[in-house]
């Protein structure tokens, strides 16, 4: 640990942190590599949950009633020191630039947001495999918030997933891994087969970040998620602390 000396500043209750993390108010398992679990990060990070944020009101119903206890809880992390907030839902990327507006530090809500980033450094003619918890709850407003309208995309659900997806949307306190695994493996292999133009894959769930290698062993593409945006977000506002 560092050893600090000269006059240290107050001000705040607690320290050491650069990352905000607003959660959706749920209690289904979050296995290292998640978002929620804080055993994902080698920084510190400072969570808040939004009460009431259900995967239903945030996935299924977009519900426009979640925006404004998003920013408050965003603006209750800024000020305990978080230096750039993010959160545990994809889907809120319809939120966005609403939350950008309102809020005084950098917001990205999903990883949706690096898709135009990813497609960039792809060649001619490529594709963004975005794999989604819910394929059909993934529209036009997510992909205007994201501006990611344009981009060539294939979208792949997991909605239907015989593991994955039923723990996460009836809120259950059991994850088969291994199930689930192998879900989001099968689900990578068949996009990329009926779609040999995809070049890279995005995880629009941040509670898929645990299978990213193994998305990657089976179909021999980079994989992006929101613990590689955090990662990057973190570098990025720790060399202004």
């Amino acid at each position: 640990m560092e050893r600090y000396t000269g006059i240290a500043c107050g001000g705040k209750n607690i320290y050491g942190f650069s990352i905000g993390i607003l959660m959706l108010d749920t209690d289904f398992p979050r296995i290292p590599g998640d978002i929620g679990n804080a055993l994902t990060w080698d920084f510190p990070v400072l969570y808040k949950v939004v009460t009431g944020a259900s995967v239903a009101r945030a996935v299924k119903e977009g519900d426009p009633a979640l925006l404004a206890p998003f920013i408050e809880g965003a603006k209750e992390l800024i000020a305990q020191g978080a230096k750039a907030i993010t959160t545990s839902c994809g889907f809120l990327a319809i939120f966005q630039r609403e939350m950008t507006a309102a809020l005084s530090a950098p917001v990205f809500t999903s990883a949706l947001l690096m898709v135009p980033l990813v497609y960039s450094m792809l060649p001619k003619g490529s594709k963004v495999g975005i794999m989604t918890f819910n394929g059909a709850a993934l529209t036009e407003r997510h992909f205007r918030g994201a501006g990611i309208e344009d981009i060539p995309k294939v979208i792949c659900g997991m909605e239907n997933s015989e593991h994955f997806a039923r723990p996460i949307r009836e809120n259950l306190c059991e994850l088969d891994v291994n199930g689930s695994r192998a879900d989001h493996v099968a689900a990578a292999r068949k996009m990329c087969e009926e779609n040999p133009d995809i070049r890279a894959i995005v995880l629009e769930c941040a509670n898929m970040p645990p299978y990213a290698e193994d998305i990657r062993r089976a179909t021999g593409l980079p994989v992006f998620d929101i613990t590689d945006l955090t990662r990057f977000m973190h570098g990025a506002v720790m060399k202004s602390m």
